[in-house]
């Protein structure tokens, strides 16, 4: 085994035993590498976790139970950024100014409910750290569509006989033309992607400003697989560049893990429930956009800055 993971299989776990997400729950991977990786590039500096109301809000457990080894707060939907700008200001007056504020927050509060909070602290540049948690629906209040749900997906607000039209909020994007310091997307399914998964955190922490890391995780009852299949989903995302490892530092573009062999998008749908209603021509539909969003990431990486 690497030493670089050893080090993080001896790492004292930033999320606790005992929490209450479900078994199989990818976003409870990355969070657990989120906080692992931020304590590791920068040991001397404090962390303040910042979560609106989603699934974490439970997992977090009620005072005085926290699931974290970390400060957190909890905050209504639509604010989460607003809230972490006045946390970082009161830290700054403080002489604590350097401490990671990090909004750790879903698609539903990112994309949609606390969109514009976001996209004005990224305006401001914010010394945050602002983690989309995407796992592609509102999956606390029972898998309704959000902004960030993809193309063709079943939800309970998008039932199989009118599934999910258009596709998901391209968030990375979005982010990077307001023209912050970095975006990056991560997952994790294998041991090539914690690397990069690592290093993104790394450079991340290091950075000032406003900072946006687009993490997509599975969601066994919201998805419908069997808990066993998340990271091999996770590794599926990118192997079929459904979800794309790319980074945007300082607006220039760049792929940061690229899959050996491309698998058709058809491998990563199957099994999930999600998708099981789809016919071929809508799973032909869903490659032709997978493939076009490569073609423009290509491009973004030529000229060197967001297209």
């Amino acid at each position: 085994m690497p030493a670089w993971l050893d080090e993080i299989v001896a790492e004292e776990p930033l999320l606790l035993p005992g929490h209450a997400a479900c078994a199989g729950c990818g976003p409870a991977i990355n969070v657990r590498h989120l906080l692992g990786g931020l304590a590791a590039a920068t040991p001397e500096r404090r962390i303040v976790l910042v979560i609106p109301a989603s699934c974490w809000t439970i997992v977090a457990g009620i005072w005085p139970v926290n699931a974290f080894g970390v400060a957190v707060h909890l905050t209504p939907f639509a604010s989460a950024a607003a809230e972490a700008s006045g946390i970082k200001a009161a830290l700054r007056l403080q002489g604590r100014g350097d401490t990671h504020v990090v909004v750790w927050a879903g698609d539903g509060a990112t994309a949609d409910i606390g969109f514009s909070g976001v996209s004005a602290a990224a305006e401001r540049d914010e010394d945050l750290i602002y983690v989309l948690n995407d796992n592609e629906a509102y999956m606390n209040t029972g898998v309704q569509k959000s902004g960030a749900t993809p193309e063709g997906a079943w939800t309970t607000t998008t039932p199989a006989g009118a599934p999910r039209r258009g596709q998901k909020k391209d968030l990375a994007r979005i982010m990077a033309a307001h023209g912050i310091p970095y975006v990056a997307t991560l997952a994790l399914g294998s041991v090539p992607m914690v690397r990069d998964f690592r290093a993104k955190v790394a450079r991340a922490a290091e950075i000032e400003g406003f900072r946006f890391l687009h993490v997509l995780g599975g969601c066994p009852p919201g998805w419908r697989y069997p808990t066993e299949r998340t990271t091999e989903l996770a590794r599926l995302v990118v192997e079929t560049d459904y979800f794309p490892l790319v980074e945007c530092d300082h607006g220039e573009w760049r792929t940061t893990l690229r899959p050996k062999r491309t698998l058709p998008v058809r491998e990563f749908l199957a099994g999930q429930g999600r998708f099981a209603h789809l016919a071929d021509e809508q799973v032909a539909s869903i490659q032709e956009h997978v493939e076009a969003r490569r073609r423009l990431l290509a491009r973004e990486e030529q000229n060197g800055a967001p297209a």
